[in-house]
């Protein structure tokens, strides 16, 4: 199975889209994972940009906050539809809202299915705060009633509401991972969506916790005989990054955590795990 490594545009948004991705590809990356503009022409010239680039490419939407249901439903599909019909590898949708009720998120992923089915193109639903998947289980009750429905799963967002490892929810982060085609490698904590930097000695327990999450989803999907499991190297910047007080700057580069990152990935999968 291949393992795809990626590098989130999320915190290079100050580097012409060309330059980001001729920095991704020289830094090793095999493709990057990407929102693209609403407006029809810098969006056609970002696809350009790709095509050029040879690298592959993740969809992401993560923009329709509306608290209006319709208006959100409005906005949501219209954006998953131009993600769609740019051909990504797949789509990877922050959907719905945690206020929503359970048929209000419920429409909105079976409106998702729908597109899929006519475009072709894999949308899998990232776990993350403030959407319908916000928790590990609020997450299950929507995976017990859809079946089909395949996740992105960014742990750490659920470790942080939790206040705990899961401990004492092990049955739905099982489901989940047997539900994942796609990863968000980001480390976070107990209190935390992401910890300051994942090389210091300190967090190496998070660290671990996180290894052995993404190791069982990598498992899932070669049992299932997937070709692939994407991943992105997602730690952020401000605010998820934190910065020192008076002095304003971030305890770690971005850019390099997000490189060790994927070193990391590269060399643990490179080999089948046992």
């Amino acid at each position: 199975m291949e393992v795809v490594l990626l590098c989130p545009r999320w915190g290079s948004e100050g580097i012409e889209l060309p330059d980001f991705l001729d920095r991704a590809r020289a830094a090793g990356f095999d493709g990057v994972e990407l929102s693209l503009p609403d407006e029809e022409r810098p969006r056609r010239a970002a696809l350009e940009a790709l095509a050029c680039s040879g690298l592959a490419f993740v969809g992401q939407h993560h923009q329709t906050l509306e608290a209006d249901f319709r208006a959100h439903r409005e906005a949501y599909l219209k954006r998953l539809g131009a993600l769609a019909a740019a051909r990504p590898l797949l789509v990877n949708s922050q959907t719905g809202r945690d206020h929503f009720s359970f048929e209000q998120n419920l429409e909105l992923l079976e409106r998702a299915r729908e597109l899929e089915g006519r475009s072709g193109v894999p949308v899998v639903h990232e776990t993350h705060r403030g959407r319908f998947s916000f928790a590990a289980h609020a997450t299950r009750a929507y995976l017990e009633a859809l079946p089909w429905l395949r996740l992105a799963l960014d742990v750490s967002h659920w470790f942080n509401v939790a206040e705990s490892w899961l401990e004492d929810q092990e049955e739905a982060l099982e489901l989940a991972v047997n539900r994942t085609d796609h990863l968000h490698a980001r480390v976070g904590f107990p209190e935390g969506p992401q910890v300051p930097d994942p090389r210091a000695p300190e967090w190496r327990g998070a660290l671990e916790v996180h290894l052995g999450v993404w190791d069982r989803v990598l498992r899932a999907r070669a049992r299932d005989g997937a070709p692939r499991l994407s991943i992105t190297a997602e730690f952020g910047p401000r605010p998820y990054m934190p910065h020192l007080p008076f002095a304003d700057t971030p305890v770690a580069d971005q850019w390099e955590v997000n490189r060790y990152v994927k070193d990391l990935l590269r060399n643990r999968y490179a080999r089948p795990l046992t």
